[in-house]
């Protein structure tokens, strides 16, 4: 890097404000956005008179913050750690993310091979509970590699439970997958995931707004949520409780007028309880990746019509169906009433009753005739009689 150019004062001034600003302070962004980088940079590290928008007291914990801050030793110990950073109007830059206005990242960090403003381009963020069912693990990997199978990238939070669910489905798909962390990207958490965000940055992308080292928090957790949101073109939520932190995603993504969905579980589910309020909702109801596809994707990219199983009298011609429903239940019957019962004239009756008898449906009592025991029980269970 060639020190004093333009560029590379505001990649520095980025790299330091991200030591400073907090992820999604929007008045920060406002500074940025109204002033510049380099004026900001310079007023934070002056330490004069401070900006708009903060309390005396908040200023001197910024001008504190900017003093320590040492970007090319962030920039340093990031290249060590593979990653990169990653500024608005970079070619790598999700053009999305700009619809976060001054809440959008000062900068991200970015470890993997992928190019992130492509993959952002086409995915789905798939979110909900760290404590989680087994069927919420089981819907979470199966959409996430039913997306990947469709061709698209599968975002999430690297958190345990569903998110790990999402991240594992993705990679067993050997699709991919975007990590997009409350922490520095060098430092996976929680650490019971490392390997499995290790294997993230090897296959797909590990993402982050804060630097290298620095540590998750609460509010950093929700934060983070709106940049999941933003990447995406639509929101999954597969379990959640009605306080779970996962809903913020979602309720991101319906701010930024993206697609929200909402995998049900069980009524009675206090697990599922959040994502059954989304559905009361703007939310839409998905069960497989095929029908999140049909709302997220392309014109024609749709799921294929919902219909039960195919039954063995439903492959009948319409007139043996017919006379198959006119045969009482439980005693025999004359060809004359059955066709009564059919709607038809008696020799076609019969003409379809021996047809009937050939599949092994009824059978024939003196001047009678009856449904088989094996006809009555597949009637009632869609199996065909043996």
């Amino acid at each position: 890097m060639t020190a004093g150019t333009e560029s590379d004062a505001d990649l520095l001034g980025r790299v330091l404000l991200t030591r400073v600003i907090e992820p999604g302070d929007e008045v920060g962004g406002r500074w940025v956005r109204e002033t510049g980088v380099g004026k900001v940079v310079a007023r934070l590290r002056g330490g004069g008179e401070a900006l708009p928008g903060v309390s005396g007291t908040r200023w001197a914990g910024l001008v504190a913050r900017a003093r320590q801050a040492e970007p090319e030793r962030d920039l340093a110990v990031a290249d060590a750690a593979g990653a990169r950073f990653l500024r608005p109007g970079d070619t790598e830059w999700p053009g999305q993310l700009d619809d976060l206005g001054d809440a959008r990242p000062l900068g991200l960090w970015v470890r993997g091979p992928a190019n992130l403003r492509m993959w952002a381009l086409r995915s789905v963020a798939v979110v909900g509970a760290r404590a989680c069912t087994e069927y919420g693990t089981h819907m979470a990997a199966t959409l996430a590699a039913g997306l990947t199978e469709r061709g698209w990238v599968v975002v999430s939070g690297g958190a345990y439970g569903i998110d790990g669910a999402a991240h594992r489905g993705a990679l067993a798909a050997r699709g991919a997958t975007v990590a997009v962390l409350a922490c520095g990207v060098d430092r996976p958490y929680p650490r019971g995931h490392t390997a499995l965000i290790d294997r993230i940055a090897d296959q797909g992308l590990v993402v982050g707004e804060l630097p290298p080292g620095d540590h998750p928090t609460p509010s950093r957790f929700i934060l983070r949520n709106r940049v999941i949101a933003a990447l995406t073109r639509g929101t999954v939520v597969v379990e959640a409780a009605c306080r779970s932190g996962s809903l913020s995603t979602a309720r991101a993504a319906q701010r930024l007028g993206r697609f929200t969905m909402g995998v049900p579980g069980p009524a009675t589910s206090a697990l599922s309880a959040g994502v059954h309020e989304l559905l009361r909702g703007e939310a839409t109801l998905v069960t497989d990746a095929a029908e999140a596809v049909e709302l997220v994707g392309d014109m024609g990219e749709l799921a294929p019509a919902g219909r039960g199983p195919v039954l063995p009298r439903d492959l009948l011609e319409p007139a043996a169906r017919t006379v198959l429903a006119a045969l009482p239940g439980a005693r025999a019957a004359p060809a004359r009433e059955i066709a009564l019962g059919a709607g038809t004239t008696r020799d076609e009756a019969i003409a379809r009753l021996y047809e009937l008898r050939a599949l092994g449906y009824v059978e024939r009592h003196g001047d009678g005739w009856k449904l088989t025991r094996q006809a009555v029980i597949s009637v009632r269970s869609g199996h065909r009689p043996c």
